[in-house]
């Protein structure tokens, strides 16, 4: 399980050390620098959303934080 997705998409089973990755992860800049991904407001993550998400693992973990937030 090492594609950084939340569910893998052969076996759509949970990876719960992505889970604890994700619960873990801080904010690296900006108004929000070191608060925990999963402590931004709901706000700024909706205008991420329509902005667009930073590349790499930090983008796809700010989008994961989005989608369970919206759910």
């Amino acid at each position: 399980m090492s594609n950084n997705f939340i569910i893998e998409p052969e076996t759509s089973t949970p990876d719960p050390a992505y889970f604890l990755k994700l619960t873990k992860a801080r904010m690296p800049f900006g108004k929000y620098k070191n608060r925990r991904l999963i402590d931004l407001p709901e706000n700024y993550l909706i205008w991420l959303a329509r902005k667009g998400y930073p590349q790499g693992l930090l983008g796809v973990m700010l989008k994961d934080v989005y989608e369970i937030k919206l759910n």
